[in-house]
């Protein structure tokens, strides 16, 4: 076995180890280059950064690269051994194998096509084809035994033959050797040649030597040239030890057989030129190389036994053989088995670069062009933040004022209508009629038409200003804040109509105003003591007098508080008016209480000043004032009497209600001036919350952005990768002969 060295078969199993690491590292590549496209195909934000068509390649990448996975996980090298029956191709095989693997003598041993392969175990067995039991076999016998015993064995069947490769260190190489059937067995030669040719790597013919090329040999190579572009083929002239018994003529038959070699491989073939062929051609005894090495493996020399003269030579051009044609099978198996595949590996990677290279660029665009629109939302968020703090205040000290002017406007309006009372008060033309049950039904009515008269005038007076204000700062809250407004807010309200008529409730409640209002319209001579009373002192003032003429009049004695106790006595300064008056009524009633004689001295002065007869015309005159005025106290003029007191009345209890009804109109404005603003300001917050869902949605996508370009740039920095190794792989086992 030493002196095979270093097999150079060793290269074709380098070659299928680097061409493996490669394409599992492309396989991986790949998996991870489809999720990865996939996702971001899949990925609604980022669909548009590849397209459909990268995707469906990418994919189909994958499918096809298991598919190669597979078969370079089967790649051998294989060579066919063609030849005429008993040729010697099976010694010939042993010869190479060192040891009788498969079964060989005189007479036809192959009836079909045997495939030798190592196996990993320490058991030889063999699986016929279109079946997958191992048939065990120890010895050659066995094998040679298990192939006659099967008669459904035809010519154009499969035997794989598991040799040990503890037993055989060519085996051991991923090297497959077939051994044919004669050559003149059949005529099936197409049939052979895509069953067993069309994946082979070197054609052995195996030619006996004591007769020369046959045409069924011929043939069967020049149908194996057809179907293949210029097959490896080698020219064994086998049992070259026959020459030995003929030294004289071993020249001149080498030199024949060598012409026609020659020229059946350079003329006829044309797979090699004429300097090449002299590789191609050997003169061998496999049957001498064999016994030898069985004799050395056995530990015996190697010439022992009966050798013919010129063995060395013979043995030497076998070894000779063996060298080339396992230089020749390794780069020949490296380049049809691995070639294709490396250049097809190539273009799946520099495909998926590109495929890299777009989407990192598209990723690139869409980033930038996503952090310029972020900026651009960032802007506008902060704008719109600043305009509203801004337009806020302005707002808030708008609708202050408008309040305020408002206020006013229903204060005056509300004074000057309370000053024409009377004039409302005389339009109201009711059933009048003094009888209680009747008077209260008159009071509701009166009281009505109180509130809606003053309630239109108020209207009339101020409606039509409060409605222009509202409706000009509703213009101008919309027209400040539209810019900010989202788009479809600023389609409806850029072309909506002035804001609808505004219209104020004043809310008089004149009927619960004047619910404690008590009339009098009892008759009131105007001269008579009462009333006279009344017209010069005041109507106060009045009955305190009147209450003095009263034997059973008291004087009220202020009460002490507790703090008039623990004081000094008030000042005549800080006496009031009523308690003055009071003194002096006091007074005047002491005078008349002191009985009826005062009066009657007192009329008799005026008696004898005057006359009786002036006396008696001024009591005709008043009486028939009383008279008159005691006829013309009609219905009529007790409604007049009651209007006036109700309009007094009213009117007081009106001025009371002045700032609560003003200060009630202005808060209704101002509620709702506030509500469209804070609509408008609802729809900018709108705004302000689409602003940040955008910026933080295109933040999410510029992340998203960054990890894709991440990716496709480790992606393209593995493609890189890979096309090194290819090329590195390329230029270790493929540019070996260039």
């Amino acid at each position: 076995m030493d002196e095979r060295g270093v097999s150079p078969l060793k290269h074709f199993v380098q070659a299928k180890k680097a061409i493996t690491s490669i394409f599992d590292q492309l396989v991986e590549f790949v998996n991870d280059g489809v999720t990865f496209v996939e996702e971001t195909y899949c990925n609604p934000e980022l669909k548009q950064i590849t397209t459909e068509d990268d995707l469906k390649e990418i994919q189909s990448f994958k499918r096809k690269l298991a598919g190669i996975g597979e078969v370079l996980s089967r790649r051998q090298m294989k060579v066919a051994f063609f030849g005429r029956t008993s040729s010697g191709k099976s010694t010939v095989i042993n010869s190479m194998l060192w040891d009788k693997v498969l079964p060989s003598g005189i007479g036809h041993t192959t009836n079909c096509f045997l495939s030798v392969e190592g196996t990993e175990g320490d058991k030889a067995f063999l699986i016929t084809e279109g079946s997958e039991e191992k048939k065990s076999v120890k010895t050659v016998n066995q094998l040679a035994h298990a192939l006659h015993m099967d008669k459904d064995l035809e010519a154009g069947c499969l035997v794989h033959v598991f040799w040990p490769k503890a037993k055989c260190a060519l085996l051991r190489d991923d090297l497959v050797l077939v051994d044919s059937p004669g050559t003149d067995v059949t005529t099936e030669l197409d049939s052979w040649i895509d069953k067993f040719c069309l994946d082979a790597d070197v054609f052995v013919l195996v030619a006996n030597s004591e007769s020369t090329l046959m045409n069924t040999e011929k043939q069967f190579f020049h149908k194996v040239n057809e179907r293949l572009s210029k097959p490896n083929i080698f020219i064994l002239n086998n049992r070259w030890d026959a020459s030995a018994s003929e030294p004289e003529y071993m020249e001149d038959v080498r030199k024949q057989h060598t012409e026609r070699c020659q020229s059946f491989l350079v003329d006829e073939l044309k797979v090699v030129d004429r300097s090449e062929a002299q590789n191609r051609i050997f003169f061998v005894s496999a049957k001498e190389v064999l016994s030898a090495r069985m004799h050395k493996a056995q530990g015996m020399p190697e010439a022992g036994g009966a050798l013919a003269e010129g063995f060395q030579t013979r043995f030497f051009e076998f070894q000779k053989f063996e060298k080339l044609f396992e230089e020749c099978i390794s780069q020949s198996a490296v380049k049809t088995k691995f070639e294709q595949h490396t250049i097809r590996a190539k273009q799946i990677t520099d495909t998926v670069k590109a495929i890299m290279d777009f989407i990192n660029v598209e990723a690139a665009d869409k980033r930038v062009s996503a952090i310029e629109h972020r900026e651009y939302q960032q802007d506008r968020l902060e704008f719109v933040q600043s305009q509203m703090a801004i337009l806020a205040e302005d707002v808030r000290k708008r609708i202050m004022y408008i309040s305020e002017v408002v206020n006013t406007q229903v204060s005056d309006a509300m004074m000057d209508e309370i000053c024409h009372l009377s004039n409302l008060v005389d339009k109201f033309d009711g059933n009048f009629h003094p009888a209680p049950q009747f008077l209260k039904h008159y009071k509701n009515e009166l009281n009505g038409h109180i509130e809606k008269g003053m309630g239109r005038k108020l209207a009339d007076r101020c409606s039509t200003a409060i409605n222009t204000s509202i409706q000009k700062a509703h213009g101008d809250i919309i027209e400040n804040l539209l810019p900010l407004l989202p788009p479809a807010a600023q389609n409806e309200y850029g072309t909506c109509l002035p804001c609808k008529k505004f219209d104020l409730s004043y809310n008089l409640n004149c009927e619960k105003l004047c619910s404690d209002f008590q009339e009098d319209i009892e008759f009131r001579f105007s001269f008579g003591w009462t009333s006279l009373v009344n017209r010069y002192l005041g109507a106060n003032n009045a009955r305190l007098l009147l209450g003095f003429a009263e034997p059973t009049f008291q004087i009220p004695r202020p009460v002490a508080t507790p703090t008039a106790t623990n004081n000094s006595l008030q000042s005549p300064d800080s006496l009031s008016q009523e308690e003055i008056m009071a003194t002096v009524m006091s007074g005047l009633a002491s005078l008349t209480s002191r009985g009826s004689m005062g009066v009657i001295i007192f009329g008799g002065v005026i008696w004898r000043a005057v006359g009786w007869k002036l006396i008696a015309c001024t009591l005709l005159a008043y009486g028939s004032l009383y008279t008159y005025e005691r006829l013309t106290w009609t219905s009529r003029a007790k409604e007049r009497a009651f209007k006036q007191q109700f309009v007094n009345y009213a009117a007081q209890k009106l001025q009371m209600i002045v700032s609560i009804t003003s200060a009630n109109c202005s808060h209704q404005v101002q509620k709702e001036l506030d509500n469209i603003f804070t609509r408008l300001c609802q729809q900018v917050g709108i705004t302000q919350r689409d602003l940040m869902e955008s910026v933080n949605n295109l933040s999410v996508k510029i992340k998203q952005l960054d990890k894709v370009q991440n990716q496709a740039k480790l992606s393209r920095i593995r493609a890189v990768h890979l096309e090194n190794e290819l090329d590195n792989f390329t230029k270790l086992f493929l540019n070996q002969n260039k």
